[in-house]
């Protein structure tokens, strides 16, 4: 079969089916086998299929951050590729982001598929990984390089034509505050992409290596032509965006710049970055290749190919990333020069994604939505429990949406460039020394009125039952999500610390790092609510009614924004009366 031979479309569905059902099972083996609660619980993790040229031929459904990302790791492996060859055997680990990872605790596994001989491709997965040696436990924030970032590996063979290196397996077991979950967890990468090469053998077995390359190569053009074809449909021009980020969580009050330039050329697009912060002498910078770029594919398959949205369903491999292009400039925050420590690259990624969807507003109104958490509460608690060993929980915090053409912002929910699941609460009782004290939706500010209201954020408290330490990372504490086509603001985030046996109440900043805290010591996270969409008057005063039932609205917000007269003892809108208060503020406007 040549090249150019094109594949029936039945054949070319059961080649996809089959591709994307082994991603998805490499996913299910690792999250279902891990130990830490941040893989097993929260499913922060990505697995998938590479040809050979280091072509994403499908991925799990898994989150965004890990979507696109892998491809980065594999042209960084290949520069530092331990012998300086695949052999069949081999598993690596790798994880340097000045080496195409996405940030150091995402840990890559990759195996070579070899085929009657032949180098044909990798399977491949990535999972965060909740401490690998850093100078804090679980997450860092103010260090100075990457090198206190923990272990760094690049292209480092954990096992050579099959024999495991027990060297490097005991290197790692000694570095590491929670030796035995990331050794388990490493274990279970392993067998999810040996599992990932063996399914796609017996595909090669069953059709043919030609066939199944073939199709494959069709698909990705496939996804490509779909997402050109919507890129050609948008007005060529520069649409521009701006904001700016709390700090870097070390110079307080130093806010940091995020410019958008997104450049419509015929059916391609480039993210232009220029203009935004210098990078920061912190870990607050992001990894160009394994998470800038990523962003970027991020938001534009989320925009212009939305299972929910497009007319038919488009497969995730790389011909949904060719039309895309990236600009940063070396030495800047997107695109930080080494030694820089790019740790904690959570929020500007999502803060990015944000501001891509602001830029694109005016030409793609019923695609875009307002503004935003777009800031991922990312938390570390950890201390020492009575043996001397280390206890190390991490977990993401929900945030919420912005408003959206046809419907409000969903409440509580992950953010932009993220997808992982919260953490049972009785997971968390069971395994580590903490208790929930209050998980439920902000009461103590409302979320951003419009036509369609913004998402309602979250508010999580935890107790810490033995002294310990905590890391935060997250963002929107000065910077509030917007309103979009008259819709308002949305409600900024906010950080507390308080002990429950009384004492005073700290307010904190969006980031800080290695804080010291006692037993009984409780975080309070709020996250920020999203903005409106549309005019307040124009919402459904029915709607406006249930808010108000539901306590996310107050009665004199209805009447004053929203215009609508209420009778709360009846439960009902006076309609007549909403009409004329409306018609009165539309005068005045």
């Amino acid at each position: 079969m040549t090249s150019d031979t094109r594949i029936d479309p039945i054949t070319l569905q059961v080649i996809r089916g089959s591709i994307e059902t082994i991603a998805e099972e490499m996913a299910h083996v690792l999250f279902r086998m891990s130990f830490s609660s941040i893989i097993r619980e929260s499913e922060d993790l990505g697995a998938g299929l590479f040809d050979k040229d280091f072509n994403t031929l499908c991925e799990s459904e898994s989150t965004p951050m890990h979507i696109g990302s892998i491809p980065g790791y594999l042209h960084g492996i290949m520069d530092s590729l331990d012998d300086g060859q695949w052999f069949d055997g081999d598993v690596v680990v790798h994880n340097h982001p000045y080496h195409g990872a996405s940030h150091t605790p995402d840990l890559a596994i990759v195996i070579p598929i070899f085929y009657q001989g032949e180098l044909v491709g990798y399977s491949a997965n990535t999972a965060h990984h909740i401490d690998i040696g850093a100078a804090t436990p679980g997450l860092i924030i103010d260090v100075p390089d990457v090198y206190a970032e923990g272990m760094l590996f690049a292209g480092t063979k954990l096992y050579r034509k099959g024999e495991r290196n027990e060297t490097m397996w005991n290197y790692i077991r000694r570095n590491s505050r929670a030796a035995r979950q990331l050794c388990d967890d490493i274990e279970a990468q392993i067998a999810s992409a040996r599992l990932g090469a063996r399914r796609f053998r017996e595909l090669l077995d069953r059709y043919g290596k030609d066939l199944v390359f073939g199709a494959c190569n069709q698909l990705m053009d496939y996804s490509e032509s779909m997402l050109r074809a919507r890129i050609s449909a948008i007005p060529d021009g520069e649409y521009r965006a701006e904001g700016w980020l709390d700090d870097d969580g070390r110079n307080r009050g130093q806010h940091l710049p995020v410019k958008v330039c997104v450049r419509v050329i015929g059916d391609r697009i480039e993210v232009d970055l220029t203009g935004s912060a210098p990078q920061t002498p912190t870990a607050y910078n992001v990894p160009f290749e394994g998470s800038t770029k990523v962003a970027a594919f991020a938001a534009f398959r989320k925009l212009l190919l939305d299972t929910a949205t497009s007319p038919s369903r488009v497969p995730s491999n790389q011909g949904s990333f060719r039309p895309i292009s990236v600009i940063a400039p070396k030495g800047t925050i997107f695109n930080p020069e080494a030694p820089a420590s790019a740790e904690a690259r959570f929020t500007q990624c999502n803060f990015m994604i944000d501001l891509i969807l602001r830029a694109m507003a005016p030409v793609l109104p019923e695609e875009i939505i307002a503004g935003s958490s777009a800031s991922i509460s990312f938390a570390s608690y950890a201390g020492v429990r009575p043996d001397g060993n280390y206890w190390v929980f991490l977990e993401v915090n929900e945030g919420a949406y912005g408003g959206r053409p046809h419907s409000d912002g969903p409440d509580a929910i992950d953010n932009l460039m993220a997808n992982t699941r919260n953490n049972p609460l009785e997971d968390l009782a069971m395994h580590i020394p903490m208790i929930c004290e209050r998980y439920e939706l902000r009461d103590d500010v409302a979320p951003g009125a419009g036509r369609f209201r913004g998402g309602i954020g979250v508010v999580k408290a935890q107790r810490i039952l033995t002294d310990g330490i905590i890391t935060h990372e997250s963002e929107r504490h000065t910077n509030v999500p917007w309103g979009i086509f008259g819709g308002r603001p949305g409600a900024l985030g906010k950080c507390e610390i308080y002990n429950v046996n009384g004492g005073e109440t700290r307010s904190m900043h969006s980031k800080f790092h290695g804080l010291a805290v006692k037993k009984d010591d409780v975080m309070a996270y709020y996250s920020p609510c999203g903005g409106g969409y549309g005019s307040p008057l124009e919402r459904d005063p029915k709607k406006v009614l249930d808010d108000v039932l539901d306590g996310f609205c107050t009665a004199q917000d209805a009447f004053e924004i929203y215009g609508v007269v209420l009778d709360l003892e009846a439960e009902t809108v006076d309609l007549r009366a909403t009409g004329e208060r409306r018609r009165a503020m539309e005068a005045v406007a």
